[in-house]
């Protein structure tokens, strides 16, 4: 296999040697794109990558996928044609590792996503293994970035950046402009950029839209003194000598055209003061739980405690949502490599909504921030090229 990808191999069944598992089992999802570099959407086919902890890993995958495996080096091919029987090459596989040799029940570690279809006949196959989810040993490896997938976010990052700055130029433009019709220059700008898809449906909230934190935008026409949340990002594609992997960008301003609401510029203030706390409070051995509190206990005090509805952060990586989450009750301690959202916001039901998000990896010692536009809520005149 192609660097990173047998490193990460070796690495999985360290953990299933860790854990007292003697298989995982991965299904088209983002582990079988981590562990092998290849993307695929599920499909009704049997696509199975075995990786036992003693032996040699398999891929249980259709002939049509033959030439790109073979271009990743992904080892233990074993192909099937659309007439062939999917289960025989299954059987196959599960039989070279003689996992009931030793008389005591194997333990088999499902991909967390895996359909049920696939499930049964695994379960079917093995009928006196005790399964798991592979989620056990392969969290705690997806959750610390290496190099290549932090350059990735960094790059992410910058696209988002270059499109904020263009969005907020635009100045009085944005009035008379619909929530959809922004979200979709808002999706044009990040392929312009050099994006691939939007990491999610971009949002554009204005007015007491912005009080609904996943707003869908629709019609309404951005007016002067409409506070406008403004949450995107764009997939960009990891720097990998073969295989595929895409991370996202995630980032949310809030922005004005002309003069904004009362109360506006103390609840912005207040949101930017929670944001930059719980930015400074990252550092390796922290709880994420505590991310959140340091935040949560800005917006608190300044008595909008009731109006921050959600969690401070997710993690993002291949995956816009996954851990660590930072919300209250994970006690989870924060190390190198982990990359997560800070994202604070206050809404008031029928008025309007203020927040500001970046992604962030934690170093050795504090954190490296992804984003840098301005946090602000001005806005200027149009970029000239």
């Amino acid at each position: 296999m192609h660097p990173p990808f047998d490193a990460r191999i070796d690495a999985c069944r360290r953990r299933l040697e860790d854990a007292g598992a003697d298989l995982l089992v991965c299904f088209p999802s983002p582990n079988l794109a981590y562990l092998t570099g290849f993307a695929e959407s599920p499909s009704e086919r049997h696509l199975l990558l075995f990786v036992p902890r003693a032996g040699s890993p398999a891929l249980v995958a259709p002939t049509m996928y033959e030439e790109r495996l073979e271009a990743l080096g992904v080892p233990g091919l074993r192909l099937w044609d659309d007439e062939d029987d999917p289960l025989a090459p299954v059987e196959r596989a599960l039989g070279d590792y003689a996992l009931e040799a030793d008389g005591d029940a194997p333990t088999v570690l499902l991909d967390d996503r895996m359909w049920t279809t696939f499930n049964r006949d695994l379960r079917a196959l093995l009928p006196e293994a005790e399964f798991g989810l592979a989620s056990t040993v392969l969290e705690p490896l997806r959750i610390r970035k290496d190099e290549v997938e932090r350059d990735a976010l960094r790059r992410a990052g910058e696209i988002a950046d270059r499109v904020s700055l263009e969005i907020r130029s635009r100045g009085e433009d944005l009035v008379g402009t619909t929530e959809a019709e922004l979200a979709a220059e808002i999706d044009s700008l990040l392929a312009a950029e050099g994006g691939g898809e939007p990491a999610f449906e971009t949002i554009v909230a204005a007015g007491p839209n912005g009080a609904r934190p996943h707003h869908h935008g629709g019609d309404r026409e951005i007016r002067r003194g409409d506070p406008i949340v403004l949450d995107f990002g764009a997939f960009v594609d990891a720097g990998l000598e073969a295989g595929a992997a895409r991370y996202p960008g995630d980032q949310t301003r809030t922005i004005v055209v002309g003069e904004p609401p009362a109360e506006y510029e103390r609840i912005h203030e207040v949101v930017a003061e929670a944001q930059q706390a719980a930015v400074e409070a990252v550092e390796p051995g922290v709880e994420a739980s505590e991310i959140d509190r340091v935040a949560r206990a800005v917006i608190e005090e300044a008595g909008y405690g009731d109006a921050f509805v959600h969690r401070t952060g997710h993690g993002v990586g291949l995956e816009v949502h996954e851990p660590p989450y930072v919300v209250d009750g994970n006690d989870r301690e924060l190390e190198p490599g982990m990359a997560f959202s800070v994202e604070p916001g206050i809404y008031l039901e029928g008025q309007f909504g203020v927040r500001i998000e970046d992604l962030v990896v934690v170093t050795e010692d504090g954190c490296e921030r992804l984003n840098d536009s301005p946090r602000d809520w001005a806005i200027g005149d149009r970029v000239r090229q």
